[in-house]
């Protein structure tokens, strides 16, 4: 495969953000993807997210698994660390990257044949175990590049390119976050930017397992009359249920989850120091409120509505690290004193266990 490669040159005048960095230095190889692909948008906004978030790219490690939405971690950040790992096992390397070295930002890029198929299981494990990242998955409800089967998260019903009727129920992704104890679960649509990028500031601002599930048109098989994953579809249905936005850190009044209304401003403090802003839109939603999260999605859901926007946020969200009580300092810096203590101190331990 020919890969284009973009000019180094950068127009002298180009906005630099607050760590010296422009907008150009945030993306990377010129895409293969068709042209109108949703996941190109999906790409842009991470792009505009980590810009405006003053993240110094060498700081992200960004892994993915196979499919056309794992393609696109070579379209931004391309001055990051990158790993491509096979089918669906994108969460456990991640993971044991995630161990290794807490001092990074962890980016994991899928799809829903990735995540709700081969690698269903992975996605699970690692939102129960509250592994800090920002998942992303690119939903398009087709194999892209395997000419537009269905996959697991094509609604029933849901009609083929070549008119085709789906029998089967789909993988709520969302729905098994929410279950499975993600502490950051939200849905966005990639024909949205101005919604999608404060979720993934969000995301990659949070300080537990974040999950976003991204509707993404693919405009070669699955964007007709009678899917429901098309542009026209989602435009028709969406139905935002919260709005956020990030604010220098600063002494803030905090309301108490539960207390605000609707178009009230609820500020959140984050683990990083940074303020989330988010906005009510509906009088009946809370979304710190994990079973009334999930009550509220699925009536939507039910009613052929995609409930979009920050579905659910825990402002107390624990990480693995914390779960298992690991050193500050990553375990990848640690000498051999410390990761090989003696025959000694392994005999302790293993009599403790007897």
């Amino acid at each position: 495969m020919t890969y284009i490669a973009k000019p180094k040159l950068h127009h002298p005048t180009l906005t630099k953000n607050k760590v010296g960095y422009t907008r150009r230095d945030y993306e990377g190889k010129v895409s293969t993807l068709c042209a109108g692909c949703g996941h190109d948008s999906i790409s842009a906004a991470i792009i505009q997210a980590a810009w405006e978030l003053d993240i110094e790219p060498h700081r992200v490690a960004k892994l993915s698994g196979i499919g056309c939405s794992s393609k696109t971690p070579d379209y931004f950040l391309g001055a990051s660390h990158g790993f491509n790992t096979v089918h669906g096992r994108m969460p456990s390397v991640l993971t044991g990257a995630a161990l290794a070295n807490r001092e990074l930002l962890y980016l994991g890029v899928s799809g829903d044949g990735d995540s709700a198929s081969i690698g269903l299981g992975q996605f699970a494990h690692a939102m129960r175990r509250g592994v800090k990242m920002a998942y992303i998955v690119e939903n398009n409800g087709v194999y892209g590049l395997t000419k537009g089967q269905f996959s697991a998260t094509a609604d029933r019903g849901s009609k083929s390119k070549k008119g085709v009727l789906n029998n089967d129920n789909p993988v709520d992704l969302v729905g098994m976050a929410l279950q499975l104890g993600a502490t950051y679960v939200a849905r966005g649509f990639s024909g949205d930017k101005a919604q999608l990028v404060p979720l993934i500031k969000g995301a990659l601002r949070h300080g537990g397992a974040a999950f976003i599930d991204v509707i993404s048109p693919c405009v070669a098989f699955n964007n007709h009359a009678g899917s429901t994953r098309s542009y026209d579809y989602v435009r028709e249905h969406n139905e935002a249920v919260s709005r956020i936005d990030f604010i220098d850190l600063a002494k803030e009044a905090v309301a108490e989850p539960g207390t605000w209304k609707a178009g009230e401003v609820l500020e959140l403090p984050q683990a990083d120091g940074s303020v989330m802003r988010l906005r009510k839109l509906h009088t009946d939603y809370d979304p710190t409120d994990r079973v009334n999260a999930l009550t509220h999605v699925q009536a939507l859901q039910a009613e052929g509505e995609v409930p979009t926007g920050l579905l659910f946020i825990d402002p107390e969200a624990r990480d693995l690290h914390a779960s298992m009580g690991t050193v500050p300092r990553a375990l990848n810096a640690l000498g051999e004193g410390a990761l090989c203590p003696g025959s000694a101190l392994l005999a302790k331990i293993n009599a403790s266990l007897r």
